[in-house]
């Protein structure tokens, strides 16, 4: 597979629409609950929110 980064434009109302061939990349289908937050050094992460909950249960920082 080969992968491309693709432009996003954050909209005057704060949202951001990812293409579809990201999420899919990802593993990310329709319809399913991200976290997301900032890693605190200008990167933003997404994750599948149960993995997130997984982590934090099992002691991992997100």
């Amino acid at each position: 597979m080969i992968r491309s980064p693709s432009e996003v434009t954050v909209g005057a109302d704060g949202t951001v629409a990812l293409p579809m061939s990201i999420l899919a990349e990802a593993g990310i289908n329709p319809g399913e609950t991200l976290l997301a937050h900032s890693d605190g050094d200008g990167r933003i992460v997404l994750r599948r929110l149960d993995d997130a909950v997984s982590d934090l249960i099992g002691g991992r920082q997100l």
